[in-house]
């Protein structure tokens, strides 16, 4: 064998190991000792929205806007990386400028070439993102299911307590109590499967059970606002579970409370409309933001931000407990 055929196999065996990686679908970096990056598969420009100018011959922590300087990412590279042959799924988190914020499983493996003895290094990454809101809404489902069970009870406590006894014979208090389990059940249906066509429609489904005391819950007229099936039913589960916050703990557990519920929809001037709905209590206990977040803020919060895909905004005002609720409004 000459030297061009073995340059030739040098080339078919680079050629070959090039090909392999540009297939891996999870992004992929090598890099020098010194933290320069040596090469990137296309997944990595791909997912971090660079390319080949921008990536190669820099060092790691300069790429984009200094993206990659992530202090836990530091630590692997500098700290555990040198002690260790290499990392498995090691997480970390961070905002990319194209891409927002992402969770990422990173893999590091130390090799060293066969000939010149060069140590370089290699990364790759898994985007565990979705995976991780998988979890978290798996974990908060998990949670509801319980945290619902208890309200339910707490609720059912509540509305007995507050159907009149006074004037009535046990029939009649039978009937009374009994009709307003039945709004409690039917609020509870809308908030998990029925589809509601309009803001109004659901509001006042679900706070029926509320509503028997016509001046402690007010919903307001406010403009029509049509509504998806997956808008429907993660924005009854809010209202629900404001409702009984309320009832526990807000302006109707007691016979002066009340509740304002009105809504507007805005435009943001390049033709998206967004829905602002505000929940008001008064006349109420006296209020105090909470030393820690409670799971029924969580839900709410969690609720508005990953299924409504709008903000929640909580506050304890000195009137009274303010809930506003921003999400994108489906009237054209």
């Amino acid at each position: 064998m000459d030297l061009d055929d073995l340059y030739r196999l040098l080339r078919v065996s680079h050629v070959q190991a090039q090909g392999i990686v540009d297939t891996i679908r999870d992004p992929l970096l090598v890099l020098a000792g010194d933290l320069t990056v040596i090469s990137a598969n296309p997944a990595f420009y791909r997912t971090f929205a660079t390319d080949r100018d921008s990536t190669i011959g820099r060092p790691l922590y300069d790429l984009g806007n200094g993206q990659w300087n992530i202090p836990e990412l530091r630590m692997l590279l500098e700290n555990v990386i040198p002690k260790s042959a290499s990392i498995m799924d090691f997480e970390v988190q961070a905002g990319f400028p194209e891409v927002g914020l992402r969770t990422m499983l990173i893999s590091a493996q130390r090799l060293i070439h066969p000939d010149n003895g060069q140590r370089v290094l290699l990364l790759s990454m898994v985007d565990a993102t979705a995976r991780r809101q998988m979890e978290a809404a798996k974990d908060i489902l998990i949670n509801e299911l319980d945290h619902r069970i208890k309200n339910l009870m707490s609720v059912t406590q509540a509305l007995t307590r507050q159907t009149a006894v006074e004037g009535r014979s046990a029939g009649e208090y039978r009937t009374a109590l009994l009709g307003r389990f039945d709004a409690l059940a039917r609020s509870l249906e809308v908030a998990s499967h029925k589809q509601s066509s309009q803001l109004r429609d659901l509001a006042v489904a679900v706070m029926e059970p509320y509503l028997e005391a016509a001046s402690a819950v007010v919903i307001a007229e406010g403009p029509a606002v049509r509504l998806s099936p997956s808008q429907a039913t993660p924005l009854g589960l809010v209202l629900h579970e404001l409702g009984t916050n309320a009832t526990k703990y807000g302006a109707l557990s007691t016979s002066s409370g009340t509740v304002t519920l009105d809504w507007k929809v805005v435009s943001d001037g390049e033709g998206r409309k967004k829905v602002h709905l505000r929940w008001q209590e008064r006349g109420g206990p006296k209020v105090a933001a909470p030393s820690k977040t409670g799971f029924g803020t969580r839900l709410i919060k969690f609720t508005t931000e990953f299924e409504l895909r709008g903000s929640a905004e909580l506050s304890y005002e000195p009137d009274g407990f303010v809930a506003k609720l921003s999400f994108p409004s489906q009237n054209p």
